[in-house]
C-alpha cells in the first residue's frame, strides 16, 4: 500500500471508515478495507486492531461529519491513541466542488463529498441526481457542468418508524434493518402496513424528487444512489440507476487527491 489514508464517514448511525492508497485516474477510488461503527456508540477501541498492520505508520485522517459528538469522540480517540497521526475535518471549501448556493457551508459535507464522487462517474455534459438512504434521504442535482445545486431531505427509514411509533399510542416499532426485498404493496397486519408504508413512501418520494429536479436540469439525469437500502431502491428506479456502496469515502479519497 502506498501512502495510505484513511477516510471517515461520520453520519447520524453509522460511522464508515475506509483505507485508500492512491486514487486510479479516470475511476473512483476503492477502499483497501473497511470497517463500520455504530454511531451513537462506537467501539473506538476496534480500530486498534483494524489498524494493526498500520500500527508504526503516521497516518492521515481526513473526516467529513454530519454528526458533532461523533466526531468529538473519534477525535478525541485518535488524540489519546495515535497522537502522532494528522486529522482534518473536512469542509465546503476543502473539496474540489461549485457549490451554487448561498452557504455551502451549511450544506451536510456528505452530500458534497457525494457530488464529488459521482463527477468522476457521470457522463461528460449529463446532469446527475444523487440519492442517499440514510437515516435521512437526500436527492441532489448535480448540473452539467458539475456544480452541486441543492436538493431535497426527507426522513429515512428508520427515522419515520420512530416517528411512527413515538407519536402513537398503538403502532409498534418495527425493525426497518433488512430491506433488502421490496415489502408486498398490500400490508396484511398492522406492521406488514407499516413496512409497506415506510418503504414504498419513501421510494414514490424520491420517484417524484428524481422527475422534478430532471425537468429542472432539462434532460433527464443519471442516477446514482448509496446508503443503507440503496442497493434495494436503485432496482426499482430508473433502469440504468447506478448503486455504489462506498459513495461517500470515494468522495472523501478524491476530495484529497484533487477530485
Amino acid at each position: 500500500m502506498t501512502n495510505p489514508i484513511i477516510a471517515v464517514d461520520i453520519g447520524n448511525a453509522r460511522m464508515k471508515i475506509g483505507v485508500f492508497g492512491n486514487a486510479v485516474a479516470d475511476a473512483l477510488p476503492e477502499p483497501m478495507r473497511t470497517l463500520a461503527l455504530n454511531g451513537d456508540e462506537p467501539q473506538l477501541d476496534d480500530l486498534a486492531s483494524w489498524l494493526k498492520d498500520l500500527a508504526g505508520e503516521k497516518l492521515p485522517w481526513y473526516l467529513a461529519s454530519v454528526n458533532r459528538p461523533g466526531a468529538t469522540r473519534l477525535i478525541d480517540w485518535l488524540r489519546e491513541h495515535r497522537p502522532a497521526d494528522e486529522v482534518a475535518l473536512l469542509s465546503a471549501g476543502d473539496l474540489p466542488l461549485t457549490v451554487r448556493l448561498d452557504r455551502p457551508d451549511m450544506v451536510g459535507i456528505d452530500r458534497l463529498v457525494d457530488a464529488v464522487a459521482v463527477n468522476r462517474l457521470r457522463e461528460s455534459g449529463q446532469a446527475a441526481v444523487i440519492v442517499d438512504v440514510g437515516t435521512a434521504i437526500t436527492v441532489d442535482l448535480i448540473s452539467a457542468d458539475g456544480a452541486f445545486l441543492g436538493g431535497s431531505i426527507l426522513p429515512g427509514l428508520e427515522m419515520s418508524a420512530r416517528a411512527l411509533h413515538d407519536l402513537t399510542d398503538l403502532l409498534p416499532l418495527i425493525d426497518i434493518s433488512d430491506f433488502s426485498n421490496p415489502p408486498p404493496a398490500l400490508g396484511s397486519s398492522t406492521e406488514a402496513a407499516m413496512r409497506s408504508g415506510l418503504f414504498w413512501g419513501a421510494v414514490g418520494s424520491i420517484r417524484q424528487l428524481i422527475d422534478e429536479l430532471g425537468r429542472d436540469a432539462g434532460d433527464p439525469p443519471q442516477v446514482f444512489l448509496t446508503g443503507g437500502a440503496g442497493a434495494t431502491v436503485a432496482q426499482l428506479l430508473a433502469a440504468d440507476a447506478q448503486y455504489i456502496v462506498h459513495l461517500t469515502l470515494a468522495g472523501i479519497a478524491l476530495s484529497i487527491t484533487g477530485g
